[in-house]
């Protein structure tokens, strides 16, 4: 019989960047603020500031990615995905990229279904999707220890590459919950289908928070019984630049509650859920706390998210809010100068909450950053790393 590792076996050895993130997530008061995972794209980025020679990271991604963010004092990192930016080269995506639903493909098929109105959607999700749900819903059942044995298995293999002064935290893997399907459809079918067969759209999501809480059921016990930290950053784009994809009011009624029963495990358990923001999402956010969202990341304060008034909330349960605030990848990271990038982590420091505050940036960084910017960014993440909420 085989013993089981988890965190538990790590408490003696952490180290003081693996510490402070783990006591911003027990939102204790801190000295330093933690740096949140910087994923930088631009290869030419990741081989300098790590101190390896050009053609290092394509030919070693995972050393060379691994070393840039021990190299720029990382904390935390949820989303381990050291080969995404193989994905681009210094000008951005190749040209030659797959076309998919969302970026531009002529034709939409699914499970051998040609996806061309909001009718084929509705066929497809009552004759292929609503039955693939329930038989993963099934596969659940029968899998369930192996499954939380695995999630716990995943993160101990990750932490032991990580070391013991960066921690890593539950991403991929262990959450889920309804959301809109324009990744499988495309965005102008399915948009089309929760305009027409509302009825159906929500039938699916309560199909699927019927599954997922039992999924998040089982997350939860991988995160308490593997002694993980004891935050899930959940990750859905529901907005754009001008404002949410749908009405807040539909998503009211057909939406919410499917997504809040499907979450409430992690509430059960004690473990904080924060929702990545993209776009402009305000008429969301107090949703979202309602629904048992405790906290946020990914600001794009340029398309209207007001951070300030959203580091002044509360959870529904009157605490304080968990907040990860980046600067501006689509604005002041490639556009703006050194000076301008160590203001906004001024403003973000000066307007973010007491305590549970993290810093990194919005989104992932994509190439056409200069680096004098990317060097600011690290320096000034590391002054407020080791020096607090002194002025930078």
């Amino acid at each position: 019989m085989t013993t089981r590792m988890g965190f538990q076996d790590f408490e003696a050895a952490w180290q003081d960047r693996a510490r402070l993130a783990l006591d911003t997530i027990a939102m204790r008061p801190t000295r330093g603020i933690p740096t949140w995972m910087l994923n930088a794209m631009t290869w030419s980025h990741l081989e300098a500031l790590s101190g390896n020679p050009p053609g290092s990271y394509p030919k070693e991604p995972i050393r060379v990615y691994l070393e840039f963010q021990r190299a720029a004092g990382v904390c935390f990192i949820d989303q381990w995905i050291p080969n995404n930016p193989l994905s681009m080269r210094d000008q951005g995506y190749e040209s030659d990229m797959p076309r998919t639903a969302t970026t531009g493909a002529g034709v939409i098929v699914v499970d051998g279904m040609t996806i061309d109105s909001p009718e084929a959607v509705v066929e497809h999700m009552e004759s292929r999707l609503f039955p693939q749900w329930e038989q993963w819903g099934r596969h659940l059942a029968r899998d369930a220890d192996a499954h939380v044995e695995r999630l716990i298995a995943g993160e101990v293999e990750v932490q032991q590459l990580f070391g013991m002064n960066m921690l890593k935290g539950p991403y991929a893997g262990f959450f889920a919950f309804p959301h809109f399907e324009y990744g499988r459809y495309g965005y102008v079918n399915y948009f089309m289908a929760c305009a027409l067969y509302p009825e159906v759209i929500e039938r699916g999501f309560s199909l699927f928070a019927d599954v997922a809480t039992v999924y998040n059921r089982l997350a939860a016990r991988a995160i308490i019984e593997g002694g993980l930290p004891r935050l899930v950053r959940l990750d859905h784009d529901m907005a754009d630049s001008r404002g949410l994809l749908v009405d807040v009011r539909w998503l009211e009624q057909r939406w919410l509650p499917h997504f809040a029963r499907a979450i409430q495990p992690f509430h059960d358990a004690g473990i904080r859920c924060i929702w990545h923001c993209d776009g402009n999402l305000m008429a969301l956010v107090p949703w979202l706390l309602e629904a048992g969202v405790g906290g946020f990341q990914g600001f794009q304060y340029e398309d209207g998210m007001d951070y300030p008034r959203i580091c002044r909330m509360t959870d529904r349960d009157g605490g304080p809010l968990l907040i990860i605030a980046g600067v501006s990848v689509t604005r002041t990271l490639p556009q703006g100068t050194p000076a301008a990038v160590r203001d906004e982590l001024r403003w973000l420091v000066e307007h973010g909450p007491p305590v549970g505050l993290m810093l990194g940036c919005s989104s992932s960084i994509a190439p056409g950053v200069p680096m004098e910017n990317m060097k600011a960014l690290i320096e000034g993440l590391t002054y407020y790393r080791e020096h607090g909420r002194g002025h930078l």
